[in-house]
């Protein structure tokens, strides 16, 4: 049987596995790049796409698509974050177009991306496509496959709008002579009036409880209440994004005196778009800080340059955890604080519901609007959150909300 030769993920570029189209259950063996490239015909590797544009005005060496999708990534190697999601999304679509259409990228068409657009919505067949159930699976492993299951109407226009990038970088880099995207209907969204996704000071209450309460009865129990506690606090108190936490180091912490002559800390944070900021490691976060280092028998106070994760794994192992392995200590805690909650009684299941949908990103929502509330400066909020306008920080002042709610309440009746 012929086999096509299709790209799956590898750091800076896209490595190889071969998928036969008229056999989806044949698992994906992993090759190489040199391997795909010696393996994929001239029809199908994009050197004679008919989207290409004039070979003597490109601006980059590739003359195939898998070169030009490297040549687009590398620029984004520094930031593990966004490379992951771009690459997840360019290596979809030419999965899809050499499988599906038998086609290569450089020759997609309006129409094509449009089919496209529908397929993300219902990636089909199933068995080719989707991840069987369960747990989550490596690229090597013969149950992997590009999705997890259809895409949230959110989820694709995220992906149209990074694809959208690529297609462009790749008119303006001389590869593509124009973007099949552009031809797209943009509907203009309107960012909500205010942040909902947050909890409020009954719920946060609960959640400290909860954390408070985890067993410690072990080392092992011990270091994972250490955890816990320190990641609840780095991200209430900071307001950082989960991605923030598993992507810098305690080296960011630093101190400098003011001209006051008072010693103040603060932690660089490396944040979305490549964006440096710098937030207020106030004396809370920093005795907080120091209970968790003495705990992984560190100092406690960390040194200038040092490289130990923000996070560490349990055994003290001095490496970074991943997103979703952050993400998961969050939803323990957040599904333990809803169960509680909820053997209370009926009268408690709403409460409950929203504790048990809640993420690590709330608490980013939940700190922004505690602040904003508060009698904090909106711009020094702003700057904490690194926002780029306070138009977006605004939306965590939930104080004019419940001040229209009264007066609403007030002089809007109906009188039956």
């Amino acid at each position: 049987m012929t086999q096509t030769w299709v790209p799956a993920a590898g750091n800076l570029g896209i490595d190889a596995c071969p998928i036969a189209p008229s056999a989806p259950h044949h698992s994906p063996a992993l090759s190489t790049f040199q391997t795909l490239l010696q393996t994929l015909s001239a029809d199908l590797d994009g050197s004679a796409g008919s989207n290409r544009a004039v070979a003597a005005r490109s601006q980059i060496a590739a003359n195939a698509d898998i070169d030009a999708l490297k040549a687009w990534l590398a620029r984004f190697a520094q930031t593990k974050t966004t490379f992951d999601s771009y690459r997840k999304e360019a290596e979809r679509l030419l999965l899809w177009c050499v499988i599906e259409l038998r086609k290569p990228l450089a020759s997609l068409t309006h129409e094509d991306l449009l089919a496209y657009q529908r397929f993300l919505a219902d990636p089909q067949p199933v068995d080719r496509w989707v991840m069987p159930a369960g747990r989550k699976r490596a690229r090597g492993d013969p149950g992997w496959r590009p999705f997890a299951g259809p895409l949230s109407p959110a989820s694709q226009r995220q992906a149209i709008v990074i694809l959208n990038t690529l297609f462009s970088w790749l008119v303006h880099a001389g590869y593509l002579a124009g973007n099949p995207l552009s031809l797209f209907r943009q509907r203009q969204r309107h960012a909500a009036p205010r942040v909902v996704r947050y909890l409020d000071d009954t719920m946060w209450d609960e959640v400290k409880t909860t954390i408070a309460g985890l067993p410690r009865d072990t080392p092992r129990d011990l270091e994972h209440y250490h955890r816990a506690r320190w990641l609840f606090t780095l991200l209430y108190l900071s307001g950082m994004r989960i991605s923030e936490v598993a992507n810098n180091t305690m080296g960011a912490f630093f101190a400098r005196r003011d001209r006051a002559g008072v010693t103040r800390w603060w932690l660089e944070i490396l944040g979305k778009g490549d964006k440096l900021r710098l937030v207020p490691a106030t004396t809370e976060l920093m005795d907080e800080l120091a209970t968790y280092r003495r705990a992984l028998g560190l100092s406690p106070e960390p040194a200038v340059g040092e490289t130990q994760p923000l996070l560490a794994p349990i055994g003290g192992k001095a490496r970074a955890m991943t997103r979703s392995a952050l993400h998961i200590i969050a939803k323990q805690v957040f599904a333990r604080t809803a169960d509680r909650v909820r053997a209370r009684g009926p009268e408690h299941a709403h409460t409950a519901d929203i504790l048990a949908a809640a993420s690590a990103h709330w608490l980013r929502h939940t700190a922004g609007s505690a602040m904003a509330t508060g009698d904090m400066d909106l711009r020094h909020v702003r700057d904490n959150l690194g926002h780029a306008s306070l138009t977006t920080t605004s939306r965590y002042l939930h104080s004019d909300d419940v001040a229209r709610h009264q007066a609403t309440e007030d002089g809007h009746r109906l009188g039956w």
